[in-house]
């Protein structure tokens, strides 16, 4: 119904915004990615918007970007997964890591997101399976092979960083076997 919403900034008291529309005021439940990107109270702000009409509340939810309102939708659409679990797991990490996460099938990283059990955390890697990160690779790069694929995990179990294996995935050749690979990229990373 309400599918953007453009004018003065208001006042800002985490994680909800009032967003003055020619005179009439909007409350706005905002993930802490776009409150950290919000201009100064007074100054001009324009967010992508989620209603969202309960029995007992009409609530609208604000996105700096289309990427964060999409993957909103989508964890909504999972059950056991209400509007304000959602803004959490987007307040506690990125659409990129989120999309990372779900690709990679890594729970841990969602559990880290306060008030997300383990239990959620296998919903959401089960239900948003193909539905998110399906094209967003780690650290930016999408792996060129499913032996890139399977080195790149191996490297992430291990403890390294995604920006520490995406670089050594970029310095082994591209017809690479993994185990080779996984020797290779430990040795680029040991030095």
């Amino acid at each position: 119904m309400i599918g953007k919403l453009t004018g003065t900034l208001s006042d800002k008291n985490p994680p909800q915004v009032l967003v003055d529309c020619n005179g009439v005021g909007y409350e706005v439940h905002v993930p802490m990615s776009t409150f950290y990107n919000l201009p100064n109270v007074g100054e001009k702000v324009s967010l992508l918007t989620h209603f969202v009409v309960r029995e007992d509340a009409q609530i609208l939810y604000g996105f700096g970007t289309a990427a964060e309102r999409e993957a909103f939708r989508q964890l909504i659409k999972i059950s056991g997964v209400g509007p304000r679990t959602a803004l959490s797991v987007l307040s506690g990490m990125s659409v990129t890591e989120l999309a990372q996460a779900v690709t990679l099938q890594e729970g841990g990283r969602i559990i880290k997101v306060p008030g997300i059990g383990k239990k959620t955390a296998e919903r959401l890697l089960l239900e948003l399976k193909g539905k998110l990160g399906s094209d967003i690779g780690v650290a930016g790069m999408q792996p060129g092979s499913d032996a890139q694929g399977d080195i790149l995990q191996a490297l992430l179990a291990l403890g390294y960083s995604d920006k520490e294996a995406a670089a050594a995935l970029k310095s082994l050749p591209s017809d690479v076997g993994v185990s080779e690979g996984i020797k290779l990229a430990l040795k680029t990373l040991a030095k």
